[in-house]
């Protein structure tokens, strides 16, 4: 028999064959979602006293074993004793011929089958199983071919076995509820002193950099401290240190500018003093960035300070902002001014004019006209045409000598529109527009008077003075 060779030899060229389309894997359309756990199930409180009940429940629930099978154990060989106790006396007066008694019995009609089979068959043994409804240990022998057997209530032994697993199951749901609420107390002081440092963490992130945690076993040497008291100090020791640094920064930033303002004042007269001249005209327009630059410096240090005092009174908004807008038009700035609805505001005049011109300003020097001024109501916005306010701006607000637009400016207008914002309680939010722009938001507190207040159901006016 000879094999034969039936693929491509050495000079027969290779032929593919029709391939086979690949099947198309179907993405899953609807996958389920895993069920979203409730929130407060990622608490530590809610994982400890998981914890804790499992940890209980499993050391009942192996006690208890240990316990039932220990009190089994002894209950039925006492009972077993017993049986072989009274199966060798009747085995003894059936030996002896004498009546077998009020136990005994020669082939009982109720002894279990696998007992009566071990008897015939030359042993003894017990066994435990219902007779007329009552458990019974029964044991049995030989007895001459036959199985002669007694048996012996057991009702007694089962019931204090009944007894003794209800007592254990009792006791272990009192001692895991009794444990679980000294462990939810135990976390909950843990808890609560890790709230606490977080709601601290949180007041010095926002600003508030006289905030403490003071944990009291922080303040007595006497007392060991854990593992939160450490990082409560680690936090208080953080926020002292952060806020020494700052408070040296803002002292530092007040002096140099302090120190600064008289040698520009004498700087200033001796550039007016120079001849008229394209030189004359650069120190002068350098000594004026400088001075301006100056004056910033300061009311940056005096807001850092936190010693502002406002001077609230009730105004009209439009008027406002076209007093701010009228000398920048008169300056050859394209800036339109729209009033969408009027409304009066209970706000500090200075210091809004002071925002918004800022606002403009800065629209002016970094964005492109035209620049439109709306008021809506107790809200100003002031948007350019321009690219839009940088991506580190719209994330994390303004900061101070940062900017992206070549170099032109100090980035200190708008922290300053941001910091007299605050201090009059006002919001100012940043945003680009989505044709394009950037455009910034001020809204103020908005105030009714008695008579614009919505009516109540009798008719009485809602409120005197109402501030949206």
């Amino acid at each position: 028999m000879s094999l034969r060779h039936t693929g491509p030899g050495p000079g027969d060229a290779f032929r593919p064959g029709p391939q086979r389309p690949r099947p198309h894997r179907r993405r899953p359309r609807n996958r389920r979602r895993r069920p979203r756990l409730p929130a407060w199930t990622a608490t530590l409180t809610w994982k400890a006293a998981v914890f804790i009940t499992v940890m209980c429940c499993a050391l009942a629930a192996l006690l208890g074993a240990l316990v039932h099978v220990s009190v089994t154990r002894q209950t039925v060989d006492q009972a077993r004793e017993k049986a072989l106790s009274r199966l060798d006396d009747v085995t003894t007066r059936y030996e002896t011929g004498e009546p077998l008694g009020p136990w005994g019995q020669l082939d009982p009609p109720g002894l279990p089958e696998q007992l009566r089979a071990l008897a015939l068959g030359g042993q003894r043994g017990t066994v435990v199983t219902e007779y007329e409804g009552d458990p019974t240990m029964w044991a049995a022998g030989p007895a001459d071919g036959r199985a002669i057997a007694v048996r012996v209530d057991y009702a007694l032994s089962a019931q204090t076995i009944t007894n003794l697993d209800r007592a254990i199951l009792g006791s272990s749901v009192l001692a895991i509820g009794a444990t679980l609420l000294v462990g939810a107390f135990s976390v909950s002081r843990v808890t609560s002193r890790l709230h606490l440092t977080a709601q601290v963490a949180r007041r010095i992130g926002a600003g508030d950099l006289d905030a403490r945690v003071n944990d009291p076993r922080t303040k007595d040497p006497s007392r060991p401290e854990d593992e939160v008291a450490t990082v409560s100090a680690a936090l208080d020791t953080m926020a002292s240190a952060l806020q020494e640094k700052l408070l040296n920064e803002q002292r530092f930033t007040a002096d140099v500018a302090h120190e600064l303002r008289t040698p520009l004042t004498g700087l200033s007269a001796a550039a007016e003093l120079l001849p008229p001249g394209r030189p004359s005209e650069l120190v002068q327009d350098r000594v004026r960035t400088l001075r301006a630059l100056t004056e910033d410096l300061l009311e940056i240090s005096r807001l850092d300070a936190g010693g502002e005092t406002v001077d609230l009174d009730i105004h009209e908004l439009a008027p406002l902002a076209e007093r701010v807008v009228r000398p920048v038009r008169a300056a050859g700035s394209e800036t339109e001014l729209r009033i969408a609805r009027r409304a009066r505001v209970e706000t500090d005049k200075r210091r809004l004019e002071r925002v918004l011109n800022n606002l403009i300003t800065n629209a002016h020097t970094h964005g492109a006209p035209p620049v439109v001024v709306t008021v809506d109501g107790a809200e100003v916005s002031v948007r350019d045409h321009g690219r839009g306010y940088p991506a580190y701006l719209l994330e994390r607000g303004p900061q101070r000598f940062r900017t992206e637009s070549g170099g032109k400016g100090h980035g200190l207008g708008l922290t300053i529109a941001v910091g007299q914002a605050a201090v009059i309680g006002a919001e100012l939010t940043f945003a680009d527009a989505p044709d394009g722009g950037a455009v910034a938001r001020l809204r103020l507190p908005e105030y009714v008077h008695l008579a614009d207040a919505p009516p109540m159901p009798d008719g009485t006016p809602d409120v005197l003075d109402k501030r949206a």
